[in-house]
């Protein structure tokens, strides 16, 4: 008998703030169904590993770009995604290049790169016979951060975009 004026409790919240949360529901989701949301961007892990170049036009045929990181919570709300699908942190492509010219860092979406976190001694830049390391990967090292790699390697990615 207790829980009777508990189920009627909820119906009528349910019932005067239904309309509402409907909207709100399916306004969320419609921007980015099968994507993570935080702070009015979307964010998606591509396992498949990829070249950086291969990686980004991936995410543009997803309405995206490899993800921008403006912020170290921003980052953070990455690695978890990353985690949830994984259960490790691995190396993995983001938008970051200085491909353009040399230790001029750009953001792929065109957003402005004021935020970073690289490792201690990064970017390092080395050059080989396999050219310079122009394209960003995160989750390096044991601190997890920011490391400039050979833009022909195969990496995981993360995409990004904007709520429409």
């Amino acid at each position: 008998m207790k829980t009777l004026p508990l189920i009627a409790f909820v119906c009528v919240v349910l019932a005067l703030t239904g309309a509402d949360a409907r909207k709100h529901l399916i306004k969320r989701y419609r921007y980015c169904p099968g994507w993570s949301q935080y702070k009015g961007r979307c964010f998606l892990f591509i396992p498949t590993p990829m070249t950086w170049a291969r990686a980004e036009k991936n995410c543009q045929s997803l309405g995206g770009n490899l993800a921008s990181v403006h912020n170290v919570f921003e980052y953070h709300a990455i690695q978890r995604l990353i985690l949830r699908r994984t259960h490790a942190y691995p190396p993995t492509w983001i938008g970051g290049s200085d491909g353009e010219e040399e230790r001029l860092w750009l953001w792929s979406d065109g957003t402005p790169f004021r935020y970073s976190n690289w490792c201690p001694g990064e970017p390092n830049n080395l050059g080989t016979i396999w050219g310079r390391q122009n394209c960003m990967q995160m989750n390096f090292g044991g601190s997890k951060c920011w490391d400039d790699n050979y833009c022909n390697v195969r990496r995981p990615s993360v995409c990004s975009k904007k709520f429409r």
